[in-house]
C-alpha cells in the first residue's frame, strides 16, 4: 500500500518527501525536476510503540511502515501527452492514495510554472487532467458494457447505469469521490476501474513559517474549494520542516518546535494521515526480543491479521490471545491483565481493533 505525492512542478514535493524519508530526493528550483518516481519506505509515528518499549524492554522495537512515492511535475495537457504527462499518470495509477501539495506561499525568488500564486487553479489543473484520463478510461469500458446491455444482458444494463453516472460526473468537473454510488455499486463497478480521481487524497497546503499554525488566505480558499469533495486537508510549512528533519537530536527539533508553538513535526502527522488514508491500522505483538507494530487493513478478522506474520499462521489459525493496548499500559504486564480479567480469546470471527496487542496459536 504505497501513497503518491502529487502537484504542480516547483511546489515543495520532493523537499516533502525528503522530510519524511531517509532517502533524498533531487529538489530544486525548477520544473521536471523530479522525473523517476522516489520511493521511501517511512516509519509511522506512533506514542504506543514508545510505552510498550518502556514496560516490555524488549532487545528491539519495529515500527509500522508505510509507502510514499514522490511523483514528476503534471502540466497542463498532461492527459495528451504533455510534459511527462502519461508517465506521471501512469504513476498514480500504481498508488493508493494521493497526496496532492499546493503552493500557498509568496516568494518571489522560486518560480511557479503558471507565473501567479493561485492554489485553488492549480489544483484544477491536475483534477482536470485526472478526470480526462478517468473519461477515457470510462468511455472505453462503456463503450464494450452498451452492446452488452443492447442484448438483454441485465449484469450490463445496470453496470451501464453506473458508468454513465461516472460519465456524467466526470463531464461536469467532479473527481469520482465526489459522487454518490450504492455499496453494491461501488464494490461491483466502481472500484474494479481504479480511476484515478477515486483515490483518497489528502490536501497539503504548503505555506511560509509564519502560517505554519494558523494557515493564510490561500490555505482558506483551499478549504472552501474541498468543501464538498470527500478529502482531508493537512496544512505544512515544508521548508521549515525540511529545517527541522536537518537537526540532529530530539532536544534541538523539539526546541525549534517549541518555538513555532508546534507540538510535533508535521511531518509525522502526514505520515499518520497518509496511514489512516491508506485504510490501514497497526496491531502489536509485545515480547522480550522484540516489540513490533504490525500493519493490516481496517475491518481485517484474526486470521488474516496473522497472516501478515506469516501465512503458516492464517493456514493452521486456532485463536487468538488479545491484549487490548489501554489494558496492557494500565496493569503493566500479561500477568496482571490476566489476573484483572482482560485477557481475551478470540477465534475466526474476531475483528481486530486498532491497537490490540496479540499472541496467535495454530497448528500446521
Amino acid at each position: 500500500m504505497k501513497a503518491g505525492i502529487v502537484g504542480l512542478p516547483n511546489v515543495g514535493k520532493s523537499t516533502l518527501f525528503n522530510c519524511l524519508s531517509n532517502a533524498k530526493a533531487q529538489s530544486a528550483n525548477y520544473p521536471f525536476c523530479t522525473i523517476e518516481p522516489n520511493i521511501g519506505v517511512i516509519n509511522v509515528p506512533d506514542e504506543r510503540l514508545n510505552k510498550l518499549e518502556e514496560i516490555v524492554k524488549p532487545q528491539r522495537v519495529q515500527p509500522a511502515t508505510v509507502e510514499i512515492v514522490d511523483i514528476a511535475g503534471l502540466v497542463k495537457g498532461a492527459s495528451k501527452g504533455e510534459g511527462l504527462g502519461n508517465k506521471f499518470l501512469g504513476n498514480i495509477r500504481e498508488t493508493d492514495a494521493i497526496i496532492h501539495v499546493l503552493r500557498c506561499f509568496d516568494n518571489d525568488n522560486i518560480t511557479h510554472v503558471e507565473t501567479s500564486i493561485n492554489p485553488v487553479r492549480d489544483k484544477e489543473i491536475i483534477d482536470i487532467e485526472l478526470q480526462i484520463k478517468d473519461l477515457e478510461t470510462v468511455d472505453k469500458k462503456l463503450e464494450k458494457v452498451r452492446r452488452a446491455a443492447k442484448t438483454g444482458d441485465k449484469a450490463a444494463q445496470k453496470e451501464q447505469i453506473t458508468l454513465e453516472k461516472i460519465k456524467t460526473g466526470l463531464e461536469q468537473a467532479k473527481s469520482v469521490r465526489q459522487l454518490d454510488f450504492h455499496l453494491e455499486e461501488k464494490e461491483e463497478f466502481v472500484k474494479p476501474l481504479q480511476l484515478l480521481t477515486d483515490k483518497p487524497i489528502l490536501y497539503v497546503c504548503n505555506v511560509d513559517e509564519g502560517s505554519a499554525i494558523n494557515g493564510n488566505k490561500y490555505v482558506d480558499a483551499v478549504k472552501e474549494a474541498i468543501k464538498d469533495e470527500q478529502a482531508d486537508l493537512l496544512v505544512l510549512a515544508v521548508a521549515t520542516e525540511a529545517d527541522i528533519a536537518e537537526l540532529e537530536t530530539y532536544e534541538e527539533r523539539q526546541l525549534f518546535l517549541d518555538e513555532l508553538g508546534l507540538e510535533e513535526p508535521g511531518a509525522n502527522r502526514l505520515i499518520k494521515t497518509a496511514y489512516h488514508l491508506l485504510n490501514l491500522q497497526t496491531y502489536f505483538t509485545a515480547g522480550e526480543k522484540e516489540v513490533r507494530a504490525w500493519t493490516i487493513h481496517k475491518g481485517d478478522k484474526a486470521p488474516q491479521a496473522a497472516a501478515v506474520i506469516h501465512t503458516d499462521f492464517e493456514k493452521g489459525f486456532i485463536r487468538a490471545e488479545v491484549i487490548k493496548y489501554e489494558d496492557y499500559v494500565h496493569y503493566g504486564s500479561e500477568v496482571k491483565v490476566k489476573e484483572a480479567g482482560k485477557f481475551g480469546v478470540e477465534g475466526k470471527e474476531y475483528v481486530v481493533q486498532d491497537g490490540d496487542i496479540m499472541h496467535f496459536r495454530f497448528n500446521v
